[in-house]
């Protein structure tokens, strides 16, 4: 059955387990979607802003009030306290008040030992976002991409408008929670593109994931990222180069090259983890049940848009 576009999306919430590449996956997706002529918003959530770098390591950091990439593409982190003040100040109209209040040291004290209220914020801010309009009414975000919380607290993250909405009955808190559910839970806005490495620890939290986000949360999932992915290293029909290589003389010189023990060495282990990361990726794709889309280990890493840009193909396969 043909994946549905993922730019057709309006927004993509990228998590994974921590080192397997959900920013460069993320970062990948919103370049992509630039070049095809979207106007596009990546939002980080975390601690630290790691887009902007990727791109540049000498740019300025885009900060809450976010900037502009590359043409259309454009990046931001959503601090929860900015957030929140940004809400306070939209809700009370004080905005003198609401500096110094969340200029307190009790208050932060407090707030940071309060649970939830960062998501719900972050969220909330997104939600923001999405609902945006330029003066013609047009969205001002074709599509926003959300690198978010690796996948320990990513469940977490996503569930707290329901556990609000459940607890909250009346009031501005659960009217605002209900429509930050509802745009995580609509399948035609809303995505979730889970990022896995071919190793075991990865494979099997990405399929535990996958299993409580179904039970508890309800947002749409329709594939998995399984990046990072070494190549068979043979060209097709020499998959025993290896061992001729291993057999032939010792003083046998291939102009340029290492010795041929040495590349017969290299070619073994590079098949081997290529072999491995085969069973791996079946295995995320059948505990999962969802297909998994493979992007290519780089060899030599992430070091600019032009290497984001070479996961552009297979990360929108099947149309997207």
């Amino acid at each position: 059955m043909p994946l549905s576009p993922l730019l057709d999306r309006r927004l993509v919430i990228v998590t994974g387990k921590g080192g397997t590449g959900k920013t460069t996956v993320a970062a990948a997706l919103g370049l992509a979607a630039a070049a095809a002529g979207k106007r596009v918003l990546l939002a980080e959530v975390g601690p630290d802003e790691h887009v902007a770098p990727l791109l540049d390591p000498d740019a300025p950091r885009a900060g809450y009030e976010g900037r502009e990439l590359r043409k259309g593409f454009s990046a931001m982190r959503i601090d929860p306290y900015d957030a929140l003040g940004e809400y306070l100040g939209l809700q009370i109209g004080l905005a003198g008040v609401v500096r110094r209040v969340l200029a307190n040291r009790a208050f932060r004290q407090l707030m940071d030992a309060s649970p939830g209220w960062r998501e719900l914020i972050t969220l909330g801010k997104i939600w923001h976002l999405e609902s945006l309009r330029d003066p013609s009414g047009a969205p001002r975000f074709d599509l926003i991409v959300v690198d978010a919380p690796a996948t320990g607290h990513g469940l977490t993250f996503l569930d707290v408008p329901r556990v609000v909405g459940s607890a909250v009955r009346a009031g501005p808190l659960r009217r605002h929670a209900s429509w930050v559910e509802a745009l995580i839970r609509d399948p035609a806005r809303t995505l979730l593109l889970p990022v896995a490495l071919a190793e075991e620890l990865p494979a099997r939290e990405t399929a535990e994931l996958v299993t409580r986000l179904r039970d508890q949360v309800g947002v749409a999932l329709d594939r998995v990222v399984v990046n990072a992915v070494t190549p068979p290293p043979y060209p097709p029909g020499s998959e025993d180069l290896a061992a001729r290589l291993a057999r032939l003389p010792r003083d046998f010189e291939i102009p340029g090259a290492p010795p041929p023990s040495v590349l017969a060495a290299c070619l073994e282990h590079l098949g081997a983890r290529a072999a491995l990361n085969g069973r791996w990726i079946r295995a995320i794709a059948e505990s999962t049940g969802l297909p998994a889309r493979v992007l290519p280990r780089l060899p030599l890493g992430v070091r600019g848009a032009a290497d984001l840009e070479r996961l552009a193909a297979p990360l929108l396969e099947d149309g997207s």
